[in-house]
């Protein structure tokens, strides 16, 4: 097995903390390590760091060696430039087909996830990699869910494939982020997963599904591979040309191989202030502060700041949000913090 983890994206959901420079995977918001260190911790029981490939952006290059020195260099796929999720896999699906066996199975990860539940993930993920291996499957691995969220997408799950050691279904459909009456609906029914964004599949399988799902990428992507060691400017003039499609859409929602194990292993793809909030310790008053706090009646507010000396001061505040960095403050109200990125298309234009 080979562990591609995908570490490209720039965390726009956590501005001002996550920025261009220093995006959320480099973060050290859930612990001393930082979240693509302990993404690669989780899995380096399964294999060993030769086997770990990190896609990222030639601008995070230096920082994926100065979080992952372990790391061949080799095994930093450096795209130049962002075009989601199908680009992003296919890519490091043609560069390693001809280091690995045709049949070697790949488990792609986002650099950015918490697992409460690393033992059971690995478990998991080693009974899934002896049936793509098999089967020929592409598989994806979906969340059990625990309340009607409407910030995931969902996958409907069909026909049970396989019952032991896990439970695998057939793909039905892929559902995007419903409204609160039917993600309440998706989770009375039993038959739907969060859409988790991992993946596991044998390189050639993944290969002969871009070829037939996306033609176009795939017939680019060999261009790309020609030319990747002895011209980065051609390679990067091909990719900016690449359509930007996740590999949801692109590939698992066309193909008639695609098959979901629904999990449950403390998983949150920490996609928000808000949702960062959720899982830090609480005060008597249900506030989260990063730094001291002076507070008068203020309750269920969430407080950052990258200078601990400051003196700040919340008083009758209700469910805020507060970031403090060098360069910029956030303030907003917790259950709109999935508008941060807003802000950052903001900053972008201007």
């Amino acid at each position: 097995m080979i562990i591609v983890i995908m570490a490209g994206g720039i965390g726009t959901r956590f501005w001002p903390l996550s920025t261009k420079e220093t995006p959320k995977q480099f973060l050290h918001i859930l612990g001393k390590r930082s979240m693509i260190q302990q993404t690669v911790d989780r899995v380096l029981p399964l294999v060993g760091h030769n086997d770990v490939f990190v896609v990222t952006n030639e601008s995070q290059i230096g920082l994926v060696k100065d979080h992952l020195p372990e790391l061949p260099e080799d095994n930093i796929i450096a795209e130049p430039m962002g075009r989601n999720t199908a680009a992003c896999i296919g890519l490091s699906a043609v560069l390693l087909q001809d280091k690995y066996e045709k049949d070697e199975t790949m488990l792609v990860l986002p650099a950015d996830h918490y697992i409460g539940k690393p033992e059971i993930f690995r478990e998991i993920i080693s009974n899934a990699d002896s049936f793509v291996k098999e089967r020929k499957k592409l598989l994806t691995f979906g969340i059990e869910p625990t309340y009607p969220a409407t910030g995931y997408g969902y996958i409907e799950f069909g026909k049970e494939i396989q019952k032991n050691p896990i439970p695998v279904f057939a793909v039905k459909q892929f559902k995007e982020k419903p409204d609160t009456k039917t993600a309440e609906q998706f989770l009375k029914s039993g038959t739907f997963a969060w859409n988790s964004g991992m993946f596991l599949w044998r390189i050639d399988s993944i290969n002969e599904a871009v070829k037939i799902f996306m033609p176009s990428l795939y017939s680019s992507l060999y261009k790309i591979r020609d030319c990747w060691k002895y011209d980065k400017d051609k390679v990067g003039r091909l990719y900016s040309k690449l359509n930007s499609v996740p590999v949801d859409i692109g590939i698992m929602e066309k193909a008639n191989n695609a098959v979901i194990v629904p999990i449950n292993i403390d998983w949150n793809d920490i996609g928000s202030w808000q949702a960062l909030d959720k899982m830090k310790q609480k005060d008597k008053d249900g506030n989260c502060f990063e730094v001291p706090v002076m507070n008068i009646e203020s309750h269920n507010s969430y407080v950052y700041s990258d200078n601990p000396q400051k003196k700040i001061a919340l008083i009758n505040l209700d469910n805020l949000v507060v970031v403090e960095t060098e360069e910029a403050l956030l303030l907003c109200k917790k259950d709109h913090s999935q508008d941060v990125k807003k802000i950052v298309e903001i900053i972008k234009k201007k």
